[in-house]
Formats: C-alpha cells, structure tokens, sequence
C-alpha cells in the first residue's frame, strides 16, 4: 500500500460483509485508520491504529493528515465517500491523486433500489448539518425527493416542512438502516406524520402531492413580489425578471447584491442553481432579518447576508462574478468599489429609478460602457365603475460585462 495515497473506502450498515474484497484489503493494509466510531466499530481488529475523527472536524482535519503522513493512511466513508462525503472533503484538501476511492452503494442508491425510483429523476437535499429549509426549493407538485435525514426526528422535520408549504397530502417513506440486518421501512402521510424514524441512519422519501391551499412556485426568475416578506422595498417581478437575465447566473457563481432591500434578486439568483451563491449586503437591521427569513422560505437559506453600508460593507467578501446594486447608487465610490471588485468576464447590473441615480448611471456608461434600458410596467386596476392602467415608476437598468 502506498503510503502517499490514501485509500478513501466507502463501508455500509452491512459492515465488514458487505465490503469488496479490494475495500476490505486497503482496510487490512492500513497502518492507520481514520473514521467515525460507529464506522470504526463495523471493521475486525487489525493491525490498524485507530483515530476517531474529531469535532468540530474541517479544522483539525489537515494537522490530522500531516501527524501521520508517510504512513498507510485508509479513512472510512458512508456509502459513496464522494457523495456528501469525507471523500470530497479530502480531494479538496490534497488533490485527487492522493487518493484511492473504494465506494459503496450510497444510502440515496439504495433509498431508489427500494422504491423502484429512477435515480436520475430524484432531487436529493442533506439534512446534515444543513438547514432543512434546504427543501424548500425542491418541494413541486409531482416531483421525487429525498432527504437525507439527520437524527431520529428527521421525518416529523420534513412533514412540518411539506405542511407548512399546503404539501400534507404528501405521501412520505422513511427507510432505516438500509442494508443492515435491522433495515426498516414505514410509509406514511405528511400531514398526519407525528412519529420518530427507527433509527438516526435515516433517509426520508417524499412524493410530492399539493394540497388546496398549496402555491407552487416555478424556478425561473420573477417570482411574486407576494413570496417574499417585504416593506416595498423590493425588485418588483417583472423588472426582477429582466435584471435577472441580464446578470446570467451560471452554475457555480457568487453575486453581491448592494442596497438588497428584501434580498428578491439575490435569493433569485441562489435559486437558479444549487451551486450559485449569494450575498445580500443590506444597511438596515430589519431588512436584513427579513432577508434571512426569505431565504429560508424559499429553499436558499445557504444566502449570506451582510449588515452594513456599502462601500465599507463590501470590505472582506470573496470577488464576485455578479454584482446587483439596486440601492445606494449615488453613495460616493460605490460603482467604482463594485466595479474593481468584480472578476474578469463578470457583469454588474444597477437598477436606478431617481433623477439623481439615473445621472450617476449615465455616467458609469460614459466612463465604462455598457447598455442602458429603461424598463416600464403597467398594471391593470380600478377606475371608477371601469378598469384603467396604472404605471408603477420605470426603473432604468446599466448592464455592462467586464473584458476578461
């Protein structure tokens, strides 16, 4: 066993038995042994030294790696170690030529075994360690999830969840231990689910079923200015829309969203994808509460949120590939603090409804280029004993890309 690779092995609720014959002879080969203790406790005695992983574990993780390196290092891993795994973690930390990956079937593999579900038709979100308004996003009507559930009263969390959100008729399966010999099923009904999973090592199976006060919301942009909580200030939809797509997220980016008001466009923008990011910067205190609060309703509590006045406020975040300013626009060296901070190819969006912000952005275009759109919107309502037109207040848009 090569002392500079480490062998990353994937080991099941089935223990050393349900182990390949490769996994179980990385195990045997190891001089040192890293893994969970209920992990650690489904592998025979050898001749291993064992290391519990300590908590919290990130931070002690790489003077871990260093204490035993050029010795036969083997880690134990859930199911897929790439997966929501330690896996992952390590390929970061070192490099994917540092290791050897022996998986197992994850707990999501054996969840859609079970079922009879199509894996690649699932939405899977963890539970561990994360927020369970993680489902908020997934939640659709006819759609699959899985969760994957963190402690024994993950089913109850998930059930309060889908009733919260008009899904009670939601039918849901909670499977336990899978694998094991004390493997458990129980079917149930969301709104009427009160009872505790079987076991800790639980996966939550949900089909997705609205019931009459249900209100679907669509993943593209310009949701209803009514999804979120807010004291207007706020994007309104339609012009959300257009900014939206003239910011592009794309997988993997980080957008700042300046003078965020109820953090519409950046939750949005979270919502695009699961891997984009975003930090909402937003001066008041209780706006910047309420963000957190529209984060979470709608299944992006991953959003960052910022207190403070910008510029000042920006000092210390990571670059962004995205900038949103749609407040604050005539503060001195805001434009210009966005603008250096924003990466090679990034695009800044500023929305400007004042005489006052107009100026500035008409500026920002001569100095910098750009495009400008002005962006009207009228709405139909009442007038007198007929219906008449009633314009809200035309928001012009500077959209300008940055020269890679």
């Amino acid at each position: 066993m090569d002392a500079h690779v480490i062998s990353v092995v994937g080991i099941g609720a089935d223990g050393w038995d349900g182990l390949a014959e490769a996994s179980r002879e990385a195990l045997r080969e190891a001089d040192v042994l890293f893994g969970g203790r209920r992990q650690l406790g489904l592998v025979p005695a050898g001749k291993a030294e064992r290391v519990p992983w300590p908590s919290p574990l990130l931070p002690a993780l790489p003077g871990l790696i260093r204490r035993y390196d050029g010795r036969a290092i083997a880690v134990l891993a859930s199911g897929d170690p790439m997966f929501y795994g330690i896996g992952s973690t390590l390929a970061e930390l070192l490099g994917p030529a540092r290791l050897r990956v022996l998986p197992h079937p994850s707990s999501v593999s054996l969840a859609c075994a079970r079922l009879g579900w199509p894996l690649e038709r699932v939405d899977v979100a963890s539970l561990v360690g994360r927020p369970a308004e993680t489902l908020n996003a997934l939640v659709a009507p006819g759609r699959r999830v899985l969760a994957l559930g963190a402690g024994r009263e993950a089913p109850a969390v998930v059930a309060a969840l889908l009733a919260g959100r008009g899904f009670g008729p939601s039918r849901m399966t909670v499977l336990c231990d899978l694998g094991a010999e004390a493997e458990s099923v129980r079917h149930g009904v969301a709104g009427e689910w009160t009872e505790p999973a079987a076991s800790a090592l639980n996966i939550v199976a949900v089909e997705c079923a609205p019931g009459p006060g249900a209100a679907p919301l669509p993943r593209v942009s310009g949701l209803p200015d009514g999804a979120f909580e807010h004291d207007g200030q706020i994007t309104k939809s339609e012009v959300r829309a257009v900014t939206l797509s003239r910011l592009a997220p794309l997988p993997g980016e980080l957008l700042w969203d300046v003078g965020a008001g109820a953090g519409s466009v950046a939750i949005e923008w979270a919502r695009a994808h699961p891997s984009c990011a975003a930090v909402a910067v937003e001066s008041r205190p209780e706006r910047a509460e309420r963000i957190g609060r529209n984060a979470r309703s709608l299944g992006v509590p991953g959003v960052r949120v910022v207190t403070g006045r910008a510029p000042g406020a920006l000092d210390g975040l990571p670059p962004p590939d995205a900038v949103f300013v749609g407040g604050g626009l005539t503060v001195p060296g805001l434009l210009e603090r966005c603008w250096d901070a924003l990466r090679p190819g990034g695009r800044l969006v500023a929305n400007a409804v004042t005489l006052e912000s107009e100026v500035r952005v008409a500026q920002a275009r001569e100095t910098h280029g750009g495009e400008l759109v002005r962006v009207g919107v009228e709405r139909a309502g009442p007038l007198g004993g007929f219906t008449g037109w009633r314009p809200a207040m035309p928001v012009t848009i500077w959209t300008i890309r940055k020269d890679v």
